[in-house]
């Protein structure tokens, strides 16, 4: 049986989380990807780097947003296939995407999150925009029809 592409994402994310000692694997703000958290009235932004040649698994959107490539050149894999693109432009993304990320080179992207409430906890912020696997956003669907 072939898998799907969020199968597929999800499988590589286990694999890769399962194997991450051997792997020398970063999760989360490093030197290799460097995050950067701004806010401004309204607003969250969230940026990352990434360096040429090197892969990143994104986190499951709950929400409707978007994401800016700064500069550099990538391949974003969601649900919806494989892309590239090339810096500088922005990009739509839908709920319940996750996305792998390849970067042929260099690369800065942002992610735009409205804020409302003005929160600057990272972990509330997380908690409103991202679900933790599938199972959680199904029903945080659910829960808003």
């Amino acid at each position: 049986m072939e898998l799907s592409i969020r199968d597929q994402i999800d499988a590589l994310e286990a694999s890769l989380m399962d194997n991450h000692k051997e792997l020398d694997l970063v999760v989360g703000d490093s030197d290799l990807f460097p995050l950067k958290h701004s806010f401004v009235d309204g607003l969250y932004i969230r940026e990352m780097g990434m360096k040429k040649d090197h892969f990143a698994i994104g986190k499951l959107q709950k929400h409707e947003h978007l994401w800016m490539l700064l500069k550099g050149h990538l391949t974003v894999t969601t649900i919806s296939g494989s892309e590239e693109y090339f810096g500088p432009c922005y990009v739509k993304a839908a709920p319940g995407e996750k996305k792998a990320v390849y970067a042929h080179e260099d690369s800065i992207f942002v992610n735009i999150y409205p804020n409302p409430g003005n929160k600057t906890d990272l972990e509330e912020i997380e908690n409103t925009w991202i679900a933790k696997n599938y199972l959680e956003y199904e029903k945080f669907k659910q829960l808003k029809e």
